[in-house]
């Protein structure tokens, strides 16, 4: 019998009432193994109204002791991380090593958030003038809402709840509907810790839901991860609904790798960063470019080898697969196709895992590691992106060519360089016009207490996930300015007053 699985309002689990459902698939079969709800409007709207009923009083629970919550739930993460990534695996399709590093990610966010009474003070002037002090206040929003992507069913619905809700407010999480079981965990472990309920409630549905979070006037502030176009829906329509709104949409990453590079570490780094969760991460590295002949010569010689030779299988064949299968039999299709047109557009295949099948799993959304070589900037291989294990090799002949390419990409979120040489690094930093840099790191994701933002088309909003823009995108800064006169004072002023 399918599993029916439902959402998670007021502190427990109830069924949908909607009639319409989506399949969740297993990726490595290809078989239906549960069905979950699709939330009309006015299941979506008793969410959000449990959440307001509920937040005032979690508001007014001192910080310290809502932050109680967060240390509990940390430690509820460990003690459930092995049934969390064996949730998300059977899910999403990602190895178990790659599932916990995604458990852990999120769990970091909430260690930083038990931060919250430092991150919640204001600021205070003495004698702003006589008699008078001024003071600023950080409060909630009130209900926020997440609209968070499959690809880290565990991290960014913690990168998102975490701060909101040890910031006071109450939180509704529109949860991707392909892996929907990791959210719903998540918030039973939250409830455990000791949040009372309807301070986390997770929803589950499609475009419907996303609607009615963006129309509804409860919802102060809306945060979402996933592709550009729909972050652009996401960040218009909520920002002319009168909402803060922070979206983060897709990537073309960049890898730059100088003549001076560490050539093994720069391939090690490649083929973790272009192939690891089979390319599914925003952060995932797409484009490799050497700069000169002699680098590029070199780093395919490397690489070729080392994609031919990646191990691919579902998560239960072992800690030692280095990818597993594409989320959706949809997402395989996409990707193959765009292999294809790579071919057409007249790049080299340097590695075709199109026709990769695994015995037993043939039904299953596999498909092996490719390698482009000869790679050109209007090629459409090049300016989508694929979210597949696909990397593709740009040469490039001078540095300034090099830096040109993820300059001039649409897409800003993150870049890398390869080099021993700290004047180029630090000219690279400086220069590039993109959100999150790495040297000698491929996939440079700030540690929790930064924050992680792209630029350009990659994200939408002014301020960023986790760190100390959290905090200030889930609060307001109200500022009181007040007089204890010392004498009683006589008349009313009527000009503006002044500190002249």
């Amino acid at each position: 019998m399918t599993q029916e699985i439902g959402h998670f309002i007021g502190g427990k689990h109830v069924a949908g009432t909607s009639g319409r459902t989506a399949d969740v698939f297993n990726p490595a079969t290809g078989e239906v193994q549960a069905k979950v709800a699709l939330a009309s409007p006015a299941e979506m709207r008793a969410a959000i109204e449990n959440a307001a009923a509920a937040q005032p009083a979690w508001a007014a629970t001192n910080p310290q002791r809502r932050a109680r919550v967060l240390m509990k739930f940390v430690d509820l993460l460990h003690r459930d991380m092995d049934k969390l990534a064996e949730a998300l695996s059977r899910e999403h399709g990602k190895t178990l090593p790659d599932a916990k590093g995604d458990v852990i990610r999120g769990l970091e966010v909430a260690e930083f958030c038990i931060g919250a009474p430092h991150m919640m003070k204001g600021e205070y002037s003495e004698g702003a003038g006589p008699g008078i002090d001024m003071y600023s206040m950080r409060q909630p929003v009130g209900v926020a809402a997440g609209i968070t992507p499959f690809n880290f069913p565990a991290m960014i619905p913690m990168w998102k709840f975490c701060p909101a809700i040890a910031a006071g407010n109450a939180f509704i999480l529109k949860p991707s509907e392909r892996d929907p079981s990791v959210p719903l965990m998540l918030a039973e472990l939250m409830l455990e810790a000791g949040l009372p309920a309807g301070i986390l409630n997770v929803v589950n549905g499609d475009k419907e839901a996303v609607d009615a979070i963006l129309d509804d006037n409860i919802i102060q502030a809306v945060g979402f991860v996933g592709s550009t176009p729909i972050a652009q829906y996401v960040y218009s329509r909520g920002c002319a609904a009168g909402k803060r709104v922070q979206c983060f949409g897709g990537a073309k990453n960049h890898m730059l790798i100088m003549p001076d590079a560490d050539m093994d570490q720069a391939v090690d780094a490649l083929v973790g960063a272009g192939y690891g969760a089979a390319g599914e991460r925003c952060m995932a590295v797409s484009v490799a470019v050497p700069v000169g002949e002699a680098a590029a010569n070199l780093l395919m010689e490397k690489l070729i080898p080392r994609v031919e030779n990646l191990k691919i299988g579902p998560y239960t064949a072992g800690d030692d697969v280095d990818f597993g299968p594409l989320v959706t039999r949809e997402a395989y299709n996409r990707v193959k196709s765009l292999v294809d047109r790579g071919v057409a557009e007249g790049a080299t295949l340097a590695v075709d895992g199109r026709n990769f099948k695994l015995q037993g799993y043939e039904n299953g959304n596999f498909i092996g590691g490719c390698l482009f070589d000869n790679v050109t900037k209007d090629m459409d291989i090049y300016k989508t992106e694929i979210f597949g294990p696909v990397l593709s090799v740009v040469r490039a002949k001078t540095y300034e060519e090099a830096i040109d390419l993820p300059m001039s990409h649409e897409y800003g979120n993150g870049v890398a360089i390869f080099t021993r040489d700290g004047d180029t690094a630090r000219d690279f930093c400086a220069r590039i016009n993109i959100g999150m840099v790495g040297v000698n790191v491929p996939i440079p994701v700030p540690l929790a207490y930064h924050t992680f933002g792209g630029w350009k088309r990659s994200g939408f909003g002014d301020l960023n996930q986790h760190g100390p823009d959290a905090f200030k995108f889930y609060t307001r800064t109200k500022t009181v300015t007040s007089r204890w006169p010392s004498g009683t004072k006589e008349g009313a002023e009527f000009s503006i007053p002044t500190m002249g």
